[in-house]
C-alpha cells in the first residue's frame, strides 16, 4: 500500500510540474525585445572608478563610459615607463558601438578631456602607445571596442567630462562637433 501511495505522489508532482509557467530545461528562453547578450563581466581594476553615466551617441557611434582612474604618478607598458609630466595621468575606460549600416573611419585619440576648470586636454599619445591602446581604426557596422583612453593633466585638475567623436558624418563630414559627456551625474 505504501509504494502504490509514493507512486501516486511522484505523479501528481509530475503533472503538476507540467501545468506550471516554468518552461523545460530543453526549452530555449522566450524570445523578448529587450533580449541582451551575455558578455561576460569584467573586474574593475583595484585603482578605478565605475561610472555610471547613460550613454551618448555622436553619429552612430554610441559611447559608454566605464571607468575612471585618476592620480596615476606614472605608467608601465611592454617597452616603457613614463612618468605624468604634468603632475598626474587620467585613464577613462569606454565601450564604443557603431551602430550604423555602414563601416566609420574611428580615431580612437581624438576624444578631449574637460577638467573642473574648463581647460581641455588631449589624448596623450605616448601614454597610448605604451599602453598599447588604438589609434585610427575603421569601425566595421555593429562592431563594439571597448578600450582605455589617456590624458596627462595637472596634479591639482579634477576630471569634469569627456568630448568623444564618432567618426566623419554626412552633416559632419570631419568630425569636429563632438559630443560631451560629463563623468559624474
Amino acid at each position: 500500500m505504501r509504494w502504490v501511495l509514493g507512486i501516486a505522489a511522484v505523479l501528481s508532482v509530475a503533472v503538476c510540474t507540467g501545468c506550471t509557467d516554468v518552461p523545460a530545461a530543453s526549452e530555449p528562453p522566450p524570445a523578448s525585445a529587450s533580449a541582451t547578450y551575455p558578455v561576460p563581466n569584467v573586474p574593475v581594476r583595484p585603482d578605478e572608478k565605475v561610472l555610471r553615466v547613460p550613454t551618448a551617441g555622436d553619429g552612430e557611434v554610441a559611447f559608454t563610459l566605464l571607468g575612471l582612474t585618476t592620480e596615476l604618478p606614472s605608467l608601465v607598458g611592454s617597452h616603457a615607463e613614463m612618468p605624468a609630466s604634468q603632475g598626474q595621468f587620467v585613464r577613462i575606460r569606454m565601450s564604443v558601438i557603431n551602430n550604423g549600416r555602414s563601416s566609420v573611419s574611428f580615431n580612437a585619440r581624438k576624444h578631449v578631456l574637460v577638467d573642473d576648470k574648463k581647460k581641455e586636454y588631449e589624448v596623450d599619445l605616448q601614454a597610448m602607445l605604451i599602453k598599447r591602446q588604438p589609434d585610427m581604426l575603421d569601425l566595421g557596422a555593429n562592431v563594439r571596442l571597448e578600450y582605455d583612453v589617456y590624458y596627462d593633466i595637472p596634479k591639482d585638475s579634477k576630471p569634469l567630462g569627456i568630448k568623444v567623436f564618432g567618426g566623419p558624418t554626412l552633416a559632419d563630414p570631419q568630425d569636429a562637433s563632438g559630443t560631451e559627456i560629463l563623468l559624474a551625474q
